[in-house]
């Protein structure tokens, strides 16, 4: 068997990943890649559980729109629903049994979220794709994700990006951006670093939740990620 750095991990993905280049909706092509890859650490013996974003299908309120906070956050809860079932049938059309758990109960699609049930689920060899966010307004998929990892005591975050790791400005309006191999959470919220939201990043020190981010471009990075090689940076 791979020797594998981290037994059980959350994966966490946006919604433009799915996108590809389509830039909206679901590309094909890129979750389909994307679940070969799930199918691959889980075949590692990996436990995996996922989080995934909505901002293929909806981004909020933009550009001075005046749509209240509330409800646009709930309308982007039940985007990433979508995502999460695109997932599932993904990644099961590879053999793999997937559990799909909803932060808002949505009893003929999805389970609702239970920690125990979820735990069950990933010794048991499923993966378990977590929708919803954490169910209330305000609090992005950053948060979720970071809150079910600690819910369900993962080893490690994986948080696949458009870009290849922390970088101490934006390497596409900062060519001077440096690169860090490993960085603290603490210098993270003081640098105010946009890696996750500062709640996120506070919850997943608080919790001492190792985070692997690198790039998503290439999906073979969610192995290497797993077997703990050095690829983009590791936040702790």
């Amino acid at each position: 068997m791979p020797q594998i750095k981290y037994k059980r991990v959350l994966l966490k993905l946006s919604g433009e990943v799915l996108a590809g280049e389509d830039k909206t909706g679901i590309n094909i092509q890129v979750l389909g890649t994307i679940s070969d890859k799930i199918k691959e650490i889980v075949d590692m013996g990996v436990q995996v559980a996922i989080v995934v974003g909505g901002g293929n299908f909806w981004r909020g309120r933009r550009n001075g729109e005046q749509m209240e906070k509330t409800t646009a956050d709930y309308m982007g809860m039940l985007a990433t629903a979508l995502n999460a079932l695109a997932l599932q049938d993904a990644i099961e059309a590879r053999g793999v049994y997937t559990r799909v758990q909803t932060a808002i109960e949505m009893r003929e699609i999805a389970e609702p979220f239970i920690k125990r049930k979820a735990i069950k689920h990933l010794e048991r060899g499923r993966v378990v794709i977590f929708a919803c966010g954490t169910g209330n307004p305000f609090f992005t998929t950053d948060t979720g994700a970071a809150l079910r990892a600690a819910e369900i005591e993962a080893d490690a975050i994986l948080l696949g990006k458009a870009i290849d790791g922390v970088y101490s400005a934006d390497p596409k309006l900062d060519p001077s951006a440096i690169k860090y191999d490993e960085i603290t959470y603490q210098e993270v919220l003081e640098k105010d670093l946009k890696v996750m939201d500062s709640t996120a990043t506070a919850l997943c020190k608080d919790n001492n939740i190792p985070l692997v981010v690198f790039g998503i471009s290439d999906p073979n990075n969610i192995v290497k990620a797993v077997k703990g090689e050095k690829i983009g940076t590791i936040v702790k």
